[in-house]
């Protein structure tokens, strides 16, 4: 059973180098109770690559989860605010 909701989206773009990449995960339960830790990837605007890690505990996943979200940090990419909350800000 998921205690507690795990979801991520963070881009890398850098213009000089045409680059415009994503990378989405989260955690989710599956039929049988397990954790599945579910990973998209890719240029953004298009649907990417997916693949999921199935675990007996949250525990588990969740481990994989903050090492995957350190080692995406290191390479530079970084979170994107939600287009709802940039116009509230725009807003104020």
């Amino acid at each position: 059973m998921i205690i507690q909701a795990y979801h991520l989206y963070v881009e890398k773009i850098d213009r000089t180098k045409n680059m415009a990449r994503f990378y989405a995960m989260s955690i989710e339960p599956n039929l049988f109770g397990e954790a599945c830790l579910t990973r998209r990837w890719g240029r953004i605007g298009t649907n990417g690559q997916t693949t999921s890690h199935h675990f007996a505990t949250e525990r588990e996943a969740v481990i994989l989860f903050l090492d995957l979200l350190r080692r995406k940090k290191r390479r530079g990419y970084s979170s994107v605010a939600r287009q709802k909350d940039m116009a509230r800000r725009e807003l104020v």
